[in-house]
């Protein structure tokens, strides 16, 4: 009750307290303006005299009022740029990130939350948000957003990589931030970073497109000015953050073991987190000051060069001070964590593939093998060129990219020909699609393949529909990262070995890449919406074709193909 006591009264008077460290990033925002528009007013100025007959610089009265102009603009600037970033510089950083509240329907983010709440009461905070960043890396930050009310957020790969033990002790740290008053200072500065180094990119020449190779343009090459003072202050903002950052993380790190008890789970979380991947997107280092780990954390030393440009000590310092308190030697420390990874490894549910378990290895069934009359193409149109084109199923005719309700249509089985419109048949499938309906109702929440009932279950965790005859999956799109991030299931040496050659004969092969898109192109509907699903690779990264409905969000993996991805890229 003492700590929790002692913590309680920290963090309000931090509270009370902030404002003498705005005043003083204040005071260095308005110190900066004035000598940068002082130099642009005194070239301005300069520039009339060679232009204005009797106009000079060196007067008392022009001094004057050239003091006066600048000390008013320097003035206005640095209010503005500081009021941008102490109310919309978190939530501007939050978006950037992709940063979203947590999914209280998934296992690992409700263990989030409830782990939050724990040490939140435990260090006597009032409210603290919890927030979630869709990355397979591992780090954490923590916010103070413009109500004062403090945030923590975590990756995606940090949920599915950590224990209970360490993900207590990685928020612990966060908290430490919070409690200690370093996630206000750090937030702002940042902030203040960011707007430089959006004024920056707006300063930098822009690449030109495929259309504009060879031609005459202007690619937009910036002012030279505006770079040059837009990336000293982003420098100066650095530093800034630097001077108060890199001894505090190791003070964190004992607060945090004040809060949590456990120095060793939070050793092991730093070690994870420093050695794993870490680097969120191509704005990480403008941000690095925030995360628990930079992310370039194994260039960094512990010479004096690197003091002054790291925001972070190094991995072995942090590790080695954490390891005294248990007490034990780096050395045990990182051994425990093989060890947990060894534990977490054979633990894992082995996953067996549908042509696997069943007797023979059937052919899996295809909507492709059979088609019912009713499915028969039965629909012509005529082209914006005058062609007849078809026959087609109503499906794939309402997917055409050129149809319109007023286009001209026939019917060959009943030998009519009108407009679209005139169909009641068709008017009914557009009414299903603007309700996103499947224009053939019999096909709701049925697999696309072989038109078996879809069910509902759950995979690493995330809910999705599996169809229980081909093993095909219909996952919603946001929601794959987690289960890439995620190591509940192992996969048999059955699926390995497809994985195998799937990297060799396709990946590796353009042929065969050639040869899979060609069977991809193969018309599938979404079974929740009815649109047509698009044949595209999931990244740029791991180009595996998958089936795409950009109209609700869903992707469909036909047999084995999640989990031929998941092995991809666990063995990348």
């Amino acid at each position: 009750m003492e700590t929790k006591r002692k913590f309680t009264q920290d963090f309000y008077e931090i509270q009370r307290k902030q404002w003498q460290k705005s005043l003083f990033l204040l005071i260095i925002l308005f110190v900066f303006y004035f000598f940068l528009a002082g130099f642009v007013l005194f070239i301005f100025m300069v520039s009339l005299g060679l232009f204005i007959p009797g106009f000079s610089l060196f007067t008392g009265s022009t001094w004057s009022d050239f003091l006066l102009i600048n000390l008013i603009l320097s003035i206005s600037v640095a209010a503005f740029h500081f009021y941008d970033a102490r109310f919309h510089g978190a939530q501007f950083i939050r978006k950037r990130l992709s940063a979203e509240p947590p999914d209280t329907d998934d296992v690992y983010h409700k263990k989030f939350i409830n782990t939050v709440d724990e040490m939140r009461i435990a260090a006597g905070l009032p409210r603290v948000t919890p927030y979630i960043i869709s990355a397979f890396a591992i780090n954490s930050m923590a916010l103070m957003e413009a109500d004062k009310s403090p945030s923590i957020i975590v990756t995606e790969g940090l949920l599915a990589e950590f224990t209970r033990d360490e993900l207590q002790a990685v928020i612990a740290h966060e908290l430490a931030h919070i409690i200690r008053g370093d996630s206000f200072y750090i937030t702002l500065v940042c902030s203040l970073a960011n707007s430089f180094e959006r004024l920056r990119q707006m300063s930098e020449p822009q690449e030109a497109t495929q259309s504009q190779i060879g031609e005459a343009q202007d690619t937009g090459g910036g002012n030279p000015l505006v770079y040059a003072a837009s990336s000293i202050s982003s420098v100066l903002m650095h530093l800034l953050s630097t001077l108060i950052s890199r001894q505090r993380e190791l003070m964190a790190d004992a607060t945090a073991v004040e809060l949590n008890r456990n120095p060793a789970a939070l050793a092991r979380a730093v070690y994870k987190a420093h050695v794993s991947h870490s680097f969120i997107g191509d704005f990480s280092l403008s941000y690095s000051p925030l995360f628990i780990v930079p992310p370039r954390s194994k260039n960094i030393s512990d010479g004096w060069l690197s003091r002054i440009f790291n925001s972070h000590p190094p991995l072995m310092k942090r590790v080695g001070q954490l390891a005294k308190m248990v007490p034990a030697s780096p050395k045990k420390i990182i051994q425990e964590v093989l060890e947990i990874r060894e534990k977490r490894e054979q633990a894992r549910f082995v996953l067996h593939s549908k042509e696997e378990t069943a007797k023979g290895k059937p052919k899996i069934p295809s909507s492709m093998d059979v088609v019912n009359p009713e499915e028969e193409g039965v629909w012509c149109v005529r082209s914006p060129k005058g062609k007849w084109l078809g026959p087609y199923t109503l499906e794939k005719l309402l997917s055409l990219r050129f149809f319109t309700s007023r286009i001209w249509t026939k019917n060959i089985q009943e030998g009519i020909e009108a407009a679209a419109s005139e169909f009641p048949q068709i008017r009914n499938g557009l009414r299903n699609l603007y309700h996103k309906k499947p224009v053939n109702p019999d096909r709701y929440n049925k697999c696309p393949r072989c038109q078996t009932l879809l069910i509902d279950t759950f995979y690493e965790g995330v809910a999705i529909k599996s169809c229980p005859s081909c093993g095909g999956k219909l996952v919603d799109s946001a929601l794959i990262s987690r289960i890439i991030a995620r190591k509940e299931v192992a996969f048999s040496d059955y699926l390995v070995q497809k994985a195998a050659d799937f990297r060799e004969n396709f990946l590796e092969n353009p042929v065969g890449m050639r040869k899979i898109n060609m069977e991809k192109s193969q018309d599938i509907y979404c079974p929740l919406c009815g649109s047509k699903m698009q044949p595209r690779p999931f990244t740029y990264h791991y180009i595996v074709p998958i089936n795409k409905c950009f109209w609700c969000h869903k992707t469909w993996f036909d047999t084995d193909e999640l989990e031929v991805l998941q092995l991809l890229i666990e063995n990348r």
